[in-house]
């Protein structure tokens, strides 16, 4: 028993590191922070659908990167929540083309929103600002979640260590 919960935390611990440093990486390229967002290390958000425990090390590796974030404590907050509720909604999803659709909404709604208000405040441009932002949020993180994250959800069970830790 003490293996296993040992390989889970080692296993959310690497994540977490793997996410921090691909944002870092997605920043040379300005893409970690701004209206237009595709973080290269979302498509790791998609990882809780094989392995549950994987969810705090998202977690953790977003609020790492989003200390960093020009838009400040509401983002690092904001931000970061939405990370950890989508990756609890990928947990439970059972279908793989499902499984990116919680980071992409949540993300598109929240962080959008969090763009928004650090723009215009909570003034008449707040609703139009919202909508923009949140679909610039949210066609970078479908490229992400979709386009990098399947690529994840259907190699993994190809190879075999994965397939002999959990991937169905």
């Amino acid at each position: 028993m003490q293996k296993l919960q040992t390989q889970h935390l080692t296993r959310a611990a690497a994540v977490g590191a793997a996410y921090a440093v691909l944002s870092l990486f997605s920043s040379v390229f300005s893409l970690t922070f701004g209206v237009v967002q595709c973080r290269f290390s979302e498509a790791l958000c998609v990882l809780p659908f094989f392995f549950p425990e994987t969810v705090w090390g998202l977690f953790a590796g977003c609020l790492i990167t989003n200390i960093l974030s020009p838009y400040g404590l509401l983002d690092l907050i904001v931000g970061s929540l939405a990370t950890l509720i989508a990756a609890l909604l990928t947990a439970r999803c059972r279908k793989k083309w499902l499984a990116p659709l919680p980071p992409v909404v949540l993300n598109t709604l929240l962080v959008g929103a969090v763009i928004a208000y650090e723009e215009t405040g909570l003034t008449a441009a707040f609703p139009a600002t919202w909508a923009i932002n949140g679909l610039t949020v949210g066609a970078g993180e479908a490229i992400a979640c979709y386009g990098l994250g399947m690529l994840l959800l259907w190699q993994l069970p190809r190879i075999p260590y994965f397939r002999d830790h959990g991937c169905r």
